[in-house]
């Protein structure tokens, strides 16, 4: 009977871890999405980001909580989350190494939050700078998934 019960537990247990790592975004480094989109091409949204930024904050409380924008994000998405003032991490891109501040420096970003949308070549398409409610957000990268392949 003990392990009857001690069984029961585990399995809830991990129902409940499931569907807790189903319940928020799924962020990669900049290189794990090089390497996802490689291997099952998708776009990719960089959420560009300061750590004094609060607008970025409220971004992560507000926004990247809802779990509408969660799921649509993973299901058309790797979202990757890039530091515009960390020089001290480095990867590789398209055969250069870059900081997370060059890469920032290098797409153009002035403003903070703002996402950076890339096609599965890693192009990047445009930019959506600016706090966004989650309704807001997700009609924003709808129209933008409308008008570009992916």
């Amino acid at each position: 009977m003990k392990k009857v019960v001690g069984l029961l537990v585990l399995l809830v247990f991990v129902q409940q871890l499931a569907t807790a790592q189903k319940n928020e975004i799924t962020w990669y480094s900049f290189e794990e999405a090089i390497e996802k989109t490689a291997e099952k091409p998708k776009m990719v949204l960089v959420d560009v980001y300061t750590d004094w930024c609060g607008w970025c904050k409220k971004m992560d409380r507000n926004t990247f909580t809802d779990s509408k924008v969660i799921e649509y994000v993973n299901e058309n998405f790797y979202a990757v989350k890039l530091n515009a003032e960390n020089r001290k991490r480095k990867f590789e891109f398209k055969g250069k190494e870059y900081t997370e501040q060059m890469m920032a420096y290098n797409m153009r970003v002035r403003s903070y939050p703002n996402f950076v949308v890339m096609d599965a070549a890693m192009e990047n398409i445009t930019q959506l700078p600016g706090y966004r409610e989650p309704d807001n957000f997700i009609s924003s990268l709808k129209i933008l998934l409308e008008n570009f392949d992916h």
